[in-house]
């Protein structure tokens, strides 16, 4: 008889899970609590302006493997667009200065060494003051292994790990920070070019891993809420979804819980887990991108860091945004539209636009917090645990919801 793999929750961890223990050979059954795949990677119709738009502005790595490898496993991998060498436009909105960072094609940092393809006014010794980061431990403070002040820092170094970790960088976890900087700036520019998915999250990452899961002769089944777990010794021998809606497990049959933090405690009493998160803010305005407009801008001296060009529209990213959670909406839409204004060269008043705050966006990237984040392995032999806030080694990101997910089915393939 064929061996049954539970998965809770179909986020990208979740799926990612379930795509590789189905291509393992179990038969999967997914079980989502809300109405929709995804979680906080999805896409939607709003209404305000009219188009399809993701929850969150998120963006990948030609370096991202356990992402772009779980694209290539559900047929999306071409989905995933982006320039065709590293170059990151970036500009600084107080003094009006434009430049392009140029990390090249090399699988080396070679870049660092050509002052064409650097920061403005940078030395090569202010790179080489970041090299504590690759080796900190995560107990340390990125605010006491490098210098957080200086050109460097204020136009690529803060901007990159202010958007990896969601905290204000000298309060993150250096290791965190440093695992950021192994794999993308340290690994030259091959691992470093930057994709997006422009037909939207859902359409790339989500959907078709459903579709695939589903053709296949597996289930996925939405509004199914998991209420308790079973336990019999040292297993989990019962899902219970509440009204009599229960599933007895067979003695090889595995569970992966990849549910939010709140829920995996709440079903595990006694696990340990972050407590604190920090808030996003995304913001999308219905308007045709100039033609000359980079897929992503960066920018700094302004209340915006990140500016994405898409069909039809433009849209921000904002981190470790819980200041601006209560501002009023249509005040923040206004100082976000002014900053693209500048930053893009796009005039006019304020076109339709939606306003997108996840107010737990991801965990806080302190030493504190990463503390508390658990491995994949529970104290039930046939129960794992997904989600990029398990110890994944890496912040919340795609990527490290991905390295979980397959890292929970790994230990499940393992078990035969």
């Amino acid at each position: 008889m064929q061996k049954t793999v539970h998965i809770i929750g179909a986020g990208i961890s979740g799926l990612s899970a379930a795509v590789r223990l189905a291509n393992g050979g179990y038969k999967v059954a997914v079980h989502e609590a809300t109405q929709q795949a995804g979680g906080r990677c999805r896409s939607y119709f709003d209404a305000a302006t009219n188009l399809t738009i993701d929850n969150g502005n998120h963006l990948l790595l030609s370096g991202n493997r356990h992402a772009l490898s779980y694209a290539r496993s559900i047929g999306t991998e071409a989905g995933l667009v982006g320039p065709a060498r590293a170059q990151f436009p970036f500009v600084d909105l107080a003094s009006g200065q434009r430049w392009q960072l140029d990390l090249g094609d090399s699988r080396l940092p070679l870049w660092v060494f050509d002052e064409a393809r650097r920061v403005p006014d940078t030395s090569l010794r202010d790179y080489l003051a970041l090299a504590p980061l690759a080796w900190a431990g995560t107990e340390a403070l990125v605010g006491n292994t490098i210098p957080c002040k200086g050109t460097l820092y204020d136009r690529l170094v803060q901007p990159l790990l202010l958007a990896a970790l969601n905290v204000d960088p000298p309060e993150g976890s250096a290791g965190l920070a440093g695992a950021i900087v192994r794999e993308t700036l340290l690994a030259g520019g091959q691992a470093c070019r930057p994709l997006i998915a422009r037909d939207g999250l859902s359409s790339v990452l989500i959907e078709p891993a459903v579709k695939l899961l589903q053709e296949r002769g597996h289930s996925v089944q939405f509004s199914h809420e998991l209420r308790t777990l079973g336990m019999s010794g040292d297993r989990i021998s019962e899902l219970d979804f509440g009204g009599g809606d229960k599933i007895t497990l067979a003695a090889d049959d595995a569970v992966v819980l990849a549910v939010p933090p709140r829920a995996a405690a709440t079903l595990l009493p006694g696990l340990k887990t972050p407590t604190k998160f920090r808030a996003i803010v995304n913001a999308h305005f219905r308007v045709d991108p100039p033609r000359d407009a980079a897929p992503i801008l960066g920018v700094v001296g302004g209340l915006v860091e990140w500016l994405f060009a898409f069909p039809q529209r433009l849209s921000v990213t904002i981190s470790n945004g819980d200041r601006l959670v209560d501002m009023p909406r249509e005040e923040l839409a206004q100082a976000i539209w002014r900053d693209i204004c500048k930053a893009s060269g796009v005039s006019g008043d304020l076109p339709p636009w939606q306003i997108v705050r996840e107010r737990r966006a991801t965990f806080e990237a302190t030493p504190e917090q990463n503390a508390l984040r658990p491995g994949p392995a529970t104290a039930q032999k046939n129960l794992f645990l997904a989600g990029d806030w398990t110890a994944t080694g890496l912040p919340a990101t795609i990527e490290g919801s991905v390295r979980s997910g397959d890292r929970a089915a790994d230990l499940v393939l393992a078990r035969r």
